[in-house]
C-alpha cells in the first residue's frame, strides 16, 4: 500500500503530509483520531483516539529493521514493575513504492503530560517521588530477560559501534570493551517522560545494551542545565561508577562531539570535560 508520503531521501513527518495515513490507521484500527491532539516528531506521528487511548504511528526504512523486528513497544507490554502505557494493538503495513514500512500501536494514555523536548535548557520541577519511581522503573527493567538488541537512534547497539563511536573522537588504544548487557530503554530522554506523575513510553528501540547506555543518554540530555545533570549522575551512580558507565559516558559525549555534532551545540563544553576526566582514568585504570 502505497501512501502521499513522498518516497526516496530522508523523510521528516513534522512537515510532510501525513492525512491519508491517519485516515488509514483510523479504518484499520476502527477508531477516530482527534486532529486536535495530534503530535508530530521527526519519523513519528501520535493522537489521542475517541477511546480514550493513544496511537502511535511510525515510518521506518526497511534496512533499518533487523531480524528481531521492530515490535518493541508490543514486547515491552511483558516487562513488570516499569511505568508504562499499556500495549492494546497495532497494524503494520509496507509501502508498495517505497522501501520503508509503517506501524502504528494503540496504547493507553499518559497519565502525565511530558516533561518537555529531548534535551532540556531550563530545569523541569520533579518531585522526590518522582525520581523514586524513575529509578525503581531502570532497576526493573535492567533486570528483565530479553533476548532484544537495543536499537538507540534505529541502529543495532554492538561492541563494534560503541568502539567506532568512541574512537570517532578518542582515536588510539583505549579499551572499549564493554563487560555487562542488561535491558534499556534505548531512548532515554526529556521527551519520552511524564511529570509530575512518572511514565516512560516510546519503547521501540528497547533491548540488551551496555549498562549505563539510559543513564548516560539522559545525563547528555541534561547538559544544558548543570544541576539537572548532577542529579542525574547522582541518582544513577551505580550505573555511572562501573567501567561500563564510563564507556556509555563517552558514547553519549560522541554523539555531542563527533565530526556530524552541531558547533554550537551548549552542552559541547560540559561533555568534554568529562570526556576528558574519564578517557584519563580508563587509561589510568
Amino acid at each position: 500500500m502505497s501512501l502521499s508520503v513522498p518516497t526516496g531521501g530522508a523523510v521528516d513527518l513534522r512537515v510532510e503530509p501525513v492525512d491519508e495515513v491517519l485516515a488509514f490507521v483510523e479504518r484499520s484500527l476502527q477508531t477516530c483520531l482527534d486532529p486536535n491532539t495530534v503530535v508530530r516528531k521527526r519519523r513519528s506521528v501520535g493522537a489521542r483516539t475517541d477511546r480514550d487511548t493513544w496511537v502511535r504511528i511510525e515510518r521506518r526504512q526497511i534496512g533499518k529493521i533487523g531480524d528481531q523486528g521492530w515490535n518493541g513497544t508490543e514486547q515491552a507490554a511483558r516487562v513488570t514493575d516499569v511505568a508504562q502505557p499499556s500495549w492494546r494493538g497495532c497494524v503494520v503495513w509496507h509501502d508498495a513504492e517505497d522501501s520503508v514500512m509503517w506501524r502504528a500501536d494503540e496504547t493507553g494514555l499518559l497519565p502525565a503530560e511530558p516533561i518537555g523536548t529531548a534535551v532540556l535548557s531550563e530545569a523541569p520541577e520533579l518531585s522526590d517521588d518522582w525520581w523514586w519511581r524513575f529509578n525503581a522503573s531502570l532497576d526493573a527493567l535492567a533486570a528483565h530477560g530479553t533476548n532484544r538488541v537495543a536499537t538507540p537512534d534505529t541502529e543495532t547497539i554492538t561492541q563494534s559501534l560503541v568502539t567506532r563511536s568512541i574512537r570517532s573522537v578518542w582515536p588510539g588504544d583505549l579499551d572499549t570493551t564493554v563487560e555487562q548487557w542488561v535491558p534499556a530503554h534505548a531512548d532515554l530522554n526529556w521527551a519520552n517522560m511524564t511529570a509530575p506523575v512518572f511514565c516512560l513510553f516510546d519503547w521501540e528501540d528497547w533491548g540488551n545494551a551496555p549498562r549505563g547506555l539510559d543513564s548516560a543518554s539522559l545525563w547528555a540530555c541534561s547538559l544544558a542545565v548543570p544541576a539537572l545533570a548532577d542529579r542525574v549522575r547522582r541518582e544513577r551512580r551505580a550505573d555511572f561508577a562501573g567501567r561500563d558507565g564510563k564507556l556509555m559516558t563517552l558514547f553519549a559525549c560522541s554523539k555531542i562531539l563527533g565530526p556530524d555534532a552541531h558547533p554550537q551545540d551548549p552542552r559541547r563544553g560540559p561533555a568534554r570535560r568529562m570526556a576528558e576526566e574519564i578517557v584519563q582514568e580508563l587509561r589510568v585504570g
